[in-house]
């Protein structure tokens, strides 16, 4: 029957994983006991360092060589060798019986036999499995399926097997039994465990690692002879070095050998001879009974049970018959991988080969054989890291690695690690070992030395397999090893101190042990820690390095550790008290840590030290003798009870001097009387006193500094202490850098810096801060008020007293006012502005940031806001859009508040109605048509409601003011039939037009203007000349103008008149005050009494210009300082008088009326002031006046002319009743030739008498006229005003002129102004016809392209030709300009007009050269002056 198919193997969970960064890998004490919380609870830990740490690997390769270890797997596992020792035996039994065993098959599968005889004895034994017929219950415990009748076989295996060495092992007789086997049976080899002797280490060390793996001792059996003794003789083997010949051989009589069992020396030829012991049976006297002599060596039951009771032997590893280099080892390894997986080595998944070595340590049918490079001594062939004064050169960029902490030859002597304390160098443990692998090379189950720390670094190659279990768990493991596999400790108790047993982890993890493993890859460290039970295999060929370590928290488990070695009698590597008391000698330099924890091992080292001194005191033990153990060998003070390393004291006897035990084993020593033993000493108590006084000064130096500064930390105590002499302590005693330094240093600083800063609180000098919005709104690490309140706190709780802290508390008391004012203002609905910035203000002398700041920022600017608003609002006259936009802006940037947002909402709501009203309003008013003005009042009405300046619905009520005003002007300026004046009418009118409303009168009142203007035009028509410089008001009106500055300009007078400021000459001003007045009377009646003083004024005037004109006209001696004319020169040439002012003109300053008949007035340009109408053409103007009903000045001027004229009428009617009239009209009927014929003679007659001229009068007479002429002359002056053509004016003036100035006779020279040609009466004058046509002849004809300006130099008038000439005289004889010269002599120049009227002129009578006339054209004065038209 076959072994059943095991499980397959499932990976325990995995160890922690540690990834230091730069910082944390700088000491690895440091970082090991930071992590050890975590990877003690799984034992093992690995720790993969920054990836640039990377150290050169420095073993001298070339000198490397080593023998390695032979490891079978199948022999390695616990439980397949208890199964192998088992079969072994059943082998020896068998082999003694003569047999060869054979394992048989059982459903093609290897019967377990181990398995199968364990389950039988737990049963009960064979007798009671048959006889309760157990064997199926045994084989479905086996694993074999049920119902196959598996238990018979079982039975038979049993039986035949088992059962005969089961007896014997009882002691009963055997049965009759022979071993017969199948031939499908499988033969068993003996692996011979007890002849393979595990091999010592090799001392390559100096001094070797204490602890040995001891080679068990084997007992050399003599070599007996392999003698089968019948009947007959014996030859005895010859002793070694002795002669022997045939004669001394000794016959021995058969008779002389007895069968044991039946006493009888018969049946020689079957009687046996023990190998063992010469003793003598027959072979069918035994139990069983043999057939034959057995062939070979064969042993009595005696023997046989001698034999197979031996103990078994302790199992080791034995050495490989060859050496190795590291390369040829590299070779074999990775041959063997590549041909056992069939595959390239790195392509081997670590999954499988860890599932495949589980598979191989646990199957007794195939046996692999690995070899392992193991406990190699880096001293001798250097260390994989590089070491100082090494044969390895260390480049200078890898020179940091010598000193590194994880380099494993500096680990072990670090400061913080105890090892540092012992002398020796240990092997292993001090200097690192080094570890050559191959594939399912393996490390077994084990701990380190003392229960020490260990760390591995693989430099190389494939990965190592780790599992580890935690050192809580270490008795759990041993246990369960030796509950699985108790025939392997009974043997080896120290079983797993030898690095020789590996067991399934998943067995272990089965029965509770946890179990954790890893893959340790190159670069990468393993950490195992106390207690922690570790194993492992090699993936492949590879390189590791490891070495021990112990920390100070080793210290009390390395006290444990030697007890626990004292009860197992194992030996020690070193001994721990001696390394304490190393350490205790030096407590002045010793870390206060370490001190501490050296304090307590001490105290406990000594309590026993003194406890078993005392005990064996009692036992009787007086001598004592005192020892440098140092000196002695390890060897030389071991106890020989329990191999414990002796140091402070041991016992020995003068019977045995080479042995000593402990005090702990005095009594076993020897059994000689207790007083001869002695004690031997290294200290005296006395002695340790001191030095654990010391450690403890030390310990509790630091300790009362602990105390204080723990103190201080807690702030426990009344008053305080100096912190800065226990920082100075501190340094002083070299304290550890702890925690607890860190803390009183950073209450030291804190200190400090809370003085400081309070200082600086006190001093406002700890921040920068401006001011903004009535606050601090920038602050650089100002203090909260609850790190304030700490603070204080802190003050009051510092181990040292800061005299700002009054100060502070008033600070802090300030600021608790500052946030109680804070609350109830910000509770406040709407805080008032002044007293959020007096809380800001207060602030300010606040060195705190106080979180009520923003918010009473934001409230302050609200309040503002709001105040605004209010403001604002309060004066709805001010409110306009850009003011409530601004205010919805900044409302917009405020923080979120309850009354913001209903300001908010109000102002908005407020802005969208006044802009919705403003566009409206303005729609409305710039609608066309305009509209009414009940629809603008009635949208007024709504808008007045708005409480906002609005400039449009303002406009609109402005607009319905005036208009308002204005309907009611328009309809009080006719009420009660009064007549509207045209200014008030027009300023009406000129102010509707700036209305954008529809006026209803309006329309009226502009078509009375109209009709005003269409009737001013009309008159104007009426009564101006063309081109007059009057206006029609100074036409219809009586002259304002007549006095001094009489001859000015009347062009500059128009142009002064018409300007608006009214800054015109004096003679103007009249005017406009006339004008004034007649605006500014409230009706006709008022106005008819100013322009009847302006006429009176105008009579008086004139009349008195008229006397003093003719007064200077009279005959005087010196005529040239005369001024007269427009020119105001001295008369020259001819000239002309005015019948109105008396005043004379040159001929060519004015225009004259050649045409004018006889008995027809001239005036000058300044009496002809209009074209005088006929009367019947200006009373229709009146008229179509009163029609419009407007009254005008020009109006008011135009009934008083009217008026005026008829009152003349009047006037002159009275004097046609006396019959003055009558007689003009005789006299004027009587003369009409002759008028015709005088008519260019009538006014002023001038004679040249030298170089002088004169006037003569012929109205001379007129002063001696009776006063009645004088009146009618009177009333000819106001005719003359009159603008207005009259009959009766005419025929006046003719009565006046015939009356006084009678007609001059025909002999009388005419002057220049009627004359055009000198001539006598005969007109028929040969001579005279002859030299007109001669000089007509040699007129020359001008050229039109001459220039005008030379014919502009006279003014001449209209020329008719004289009706008293005769007829048949030519034209061409006389000259057509008024003022003829009538030139004589042989030849006269003429030029003749090239413009339309084609007159004939004297050269020198226009002013023309001879050379001029041939050059130019010539066009006379009325041809360019058509307005001094005759007629007009």
């Amino acid at each position: 029957m076959t072994q059943p198919q095991l499980n397959e193997f499932i990976p325990p969970p995995e160890c922690p994983v540690f990834e230091p960064s730069w910082e944390e890998f700088a000491d690895p004490f440091a970082y090991i006991n930071k992590i050890r919380p975590i990877a003690e609870k799984t034992g093992i830990c690995k720790i993969r360092p920054p990836p640039d740490w990377q150290p050169p690997f420095a073993c001298d390769v070339d000198r490397l060589k080593f023998t390695p270890r032979i490891q079978r797997l199948n022999e390695l596992e616990a439980q397949t060798r208890v199964k192998l020792n088992f079969l072994d035996q059943i082998a020896k039994f068998w082999e003694l019986q003569g047999c060869t065993l054979k394992i048989p098959h059982v459903e093609r599968k290897i019967l377990d036999l181990y398995q199968l005889n364990k389950l039988v004895n737990e049963e009960g034994g064979f007798d009671a499995v048959c006889r309760e017929r157990r064997w199926t219950k045994i084989s479905v415990k086996m694993g074999f399926a049920p119902g196959k009748a598996i238990g018979s076989h079982l039975r038979a295996h049993y039986e035949r097997i088992l059962y005969p060495y089961n007896l014997f092992q009882t002691g009963a007789n055997l049965p009759k039994a022979t071993l017969t086997n199948d031939t499908k049976d499988k033969e068993y080899t003996p692996h011979d465990l007890p002849q393979r002797q595990s091999v010592q280490p090799q001392e390559t060390c100096s001094i070797a690692r204490r602890a040995k793996r001891m080679r068990s001792e084997v007992k050399v059996c003599e070599n007996r002879p392999n003698l089968r003794r019948r009947m007959g003789t014996y030859v005895a083997k010859p002793e070694p070095g002795k002669k022997t010949d045939k004669q001394s051989v000794v016959s021995v009589q058969v008779d002389q050998y007895m069968c044991l069992v039946c006493g009888s020396g018969s049946a020689e030829d079957r009687l046996l001879l023990c190998d063992g012991c010469d003793d003598s049976y027959h072979i069918f006297c035994l139990i069983p009974p043999l057939h034959d002599v057995p062939k070979g060596d064969w042993r009595c039951p005696k023997c046989l049970a001698q034999e197979c009771g031996k103990p078994p032997v302790a199992f080791g590893f034995e050495q490989a018959a060859r050496s190795y280099t590291l390369q040829a080892f590299g070779d074999m390894a990775d041959s063997f991988k590549s041909d056992y997986f069939n595959m390239p080595v790195h392509m081997v998944p670590t999954e499988l080969v860890e599932k495949e070595f589980w598979r191989l340590v646990s199957t007794i049918e195939e046996d692999v054989t690995v070899e392992y490079g193991a406990d190699i001594a880096s001293k001798e062939f250097g260390s994989g890291f590089p070491v100082t004064n090494g044969h390895f050169e260390v480049s200078p960029e890898d020179e940091h690695y010598l000193s590194s902490g994880w380099n494993l030859n500096n680990m072990p002597v670090l400061d913080a690690s105890v090892l540092t304390h012992i002398t020796a160098d240990i092997c292993g443990m001090k200097l690192p070992w080094l570890y050559v692998g191959m594939c399912f090379s393996s490390f077994c189950w084990h701990i380190e030395d003392h229960w020490s720390y260990s760390i591995n670094y693989l430099h190389w190659g494939e990965p190592k397999t780790w599992y580890g279990a935690p050192g809580y768990a270490a008795e759990h493991l041993e246990s369960v090893m030796k509950k699985l596999a108790p025939e392997l400790f009974e043997s080896q108790p120290d079983l797993l101190h030898q690095l020789v047993t590996i067991m399934n982890p998943n067995t272990l993890m089965n029965n509770g042990v946890p179990i954790y493993r890893t893959n340790q890859c190159a670069g990468e460290f393993v950490i195992t820690f106390p207690r922690a039970y570790h194993s492992g295999f090699n993936q492949g060929f590879n390189f590791a390095e490891a070495v021990n370590f112990c920390t100070m928290d080793w210290m009390p488990i390395g006290r444990n550790c030697v007890t626990h070695y004292r009860q197992l009698s194992r030996y020690c590597v070193f001994s721990h008290d001696e390394m304490i008391c190393n350490m205790a000698l030096k407590a002045d330099m010793m870390d206060v840590d370490l001190a501490s924890a050296v304090q307590k091992e001490m105290t406990i080292m000594i309590d026993e030290e003194k406890g078993l001194r005392e005990k064996i005191n009692k036992m009787g033990v007086v001598q004592s003798r005192q020892v440098d153990y140092e000196v002695l060998p390890d060897e030389e003070r071991q106890c020989c009870k329990c191999r414990t390393t002796c140091y402070l004291s041991g016992v020995t006897c003068a019977c045995s001097p080479d042995k000593m035990v402990c005090l702990y084993h005095a009594q076993d020593l020897c059994s000689c009387p207790h007083s001869n033993l002695t004690l031997h000493y290294k200290f005296a108590l006395d002695e340790l006193y001191p030095v654990m006084a010391s450690v403890k000064l030390r310990a509790e130096s630091y300790k009362n500094w602990v105390s204080s500064v723990q103190d201080i930390v807690e702030n426990k105590g009344n008053k305080k202490r100096g912190l800065h002499s226990l920082m100075e302590q501190a340094e002083t005693k070299a304290f550890p850098q702890t925690s607890l330094l860190d803390q009183l240093r950073t209450v030291t600083l804190e200190a400090d810096k809370v003085a400081v800063m309070a200082q600086q609180l006190l001093n406002g000098k700890r921040q920068t801060r401006y001011r903004s919005g009535g606050g601090k709104s920038q602050s650089q690490n100002e203090l909260t008020v609850e790190e304030l309140r700490s603070f204080v706190q802190q003050l009051d709780n510092l181990p040292c007293n800061v005299r700002q802290a009054p100060l502070l508390k008033d600070l802090l008391t300030r600021v608790d006012d500052f946030q109680q004012r804070s609350e109830r203002l910000l509770s406040d609905e709407s805080p008032s502005p002044l007293e959020l910035q007096d809380l800001l203000d207060v602030s300010l002398g606040l060195d705190v940031e106080l979180p009520q700041l923003p918010l009473l920022r934001e409230r302050l600017e609200q309040a503002r806001w709001l105040e605004a608003v209010q403001q604002a609002s309060s004066r709805p006259d001010s409110l306009c859009l850009d003011t409530m936009r601004r205010l919805i802006d900044q409302g917009v940037g405020l923080a979120p508040h309850s009354s913001v947002e209903r300001a908010m909402a109000r102002l908005q709501e407020l802005l969208t109605v006044s802009e919705q009203w403003e566009e409206r309003v303005l729609s409305l008013m710039e609608a066309r048509p305009y509209h009414s003005i009940e629809t603008l009042d009635a949208a007024l009405q709504e808008v007045e409601n708005i409480p906002a300046y609005l400039p449009n619905c303002l406009q609109l009520k402005d607009v319905i003011s005036k208009a308002k005003k204005w309907l009611h002007e328009a309809e009080t300026l006719q009420l009660g039939g009064r007549i509207p004046v045209l200014d008030s009418l027009s300023e009406l009118v000129l102010r509707a037009e700036g209305m954008p409303v529809r006026l209803d009168p309006l329309s009226r009142l502009e078509a009375l203007v109209s009709d005003v203007q269409s009737w001013k035009e009309s008159a104007a028509k009426t009564f101006l000349l063309k081109n007059s410089p009057f206006s029609l008001l100074e036409v219809l009106c009586p002259r304002c103008d007549v006095g001094s500055g009489h001859q000015k300009s009347r062009y500059k007078k128009v142009k002064e008149a018409s300007q608006v400021n009214r800054k015109a000459s004096i003679k103007l001003d009249s005017v406009c005050d006339v004008e004034r007045a007649l605006s500014d009377s409230r009706d006709s009646a008022s106005a008819m009494t100013a322009l009847a003083e302006v006429r009176q004024r105008e009579m008086e005037i004139l009349l008195a210009l008229r006397a003093s004109n003719e007064s200077k006209l009279l005959p005087a001696e010196n005529c040239c300082a005369l001024n007269v004319c427009v020119c105001q020169k001295a008369p020259s040439g001819a000239m002309v008088q005015c019948e109105l002012c008396r005043d004379v003109f040159h001929c060519g300053c004015v225009t004259t009326t050649t045409d004018i008949e006889y008995g027809q007035a001239w005036l000058c340009p300044l009496c002809q002031r209009s074209r005088k109408p006929p009367l019947d053409k200006v009373l229709p103007l009146l008229a179509s006046l009163q029609r419009i009903r407007v009254r005008l000045p020009e109006g008011d001027a135009l009934r008083f002319l009217i008026e005026r004229t008829v009152r003349w009428q009047h006037k002159v009617q009275q004097a046609c009743t006396e019959g003055v009239l009558e007689k003009v009209s005789e006299m004027v009927s009587a003369n009409r030739v002759l008028t015709l014929g005088l008519s260019r003679t009538q006014n002023v007659f001038m004679s040249d008498s030298g170089n002088k001229w004169f006037i003569v009068l012929y109205r001379a007479s007129l002063y001696s006229t009776p006063r009645s002429v004088l009146k009618l002359e009177e009333l000819m002056v106001e005719g003359f005003l009159l603008q207005v053509t009259l009959p009766e004016t005419e025929q006046l003036y003719r009565y006046l002129l015939y009356k006084l100035a009678p007609l001059p006779s025909r002999s009388t020279p005419m002057n220049g102004q009627s004359k055009r040609t000198k001539r006598r009466k005969e007109s028929s004058d040969s001579q005279h016809s002859e030299k007109a046509k001669k000089c007509r002849k040699k007129k020359p004809k001008k050229s039109k392209e001459s220039s005008e300006e030379s014919k502009r130099n006279c003014s001449p008038s209209h020329t008719v030709s004289d009706p008293a000439l005769s007829d048949s005289e030519e034209d061409y004889s006389l000259c057509a300009a008024p003022w003829c010269r009538e030139p004589e002599g042989d030849e006269v120049n003429w030029v003749q007009c090239d413009g339309s009227c084609n007159q004939w002129f004297h050269q020198i009578c226009v002013g023309l050269s001879a050379e001029r006339a041939e050059k130019e054209d010539y066009i006379c004065i009325s041809c360019t002056q058509p307005d001094y038209d005759r007629g007009e």
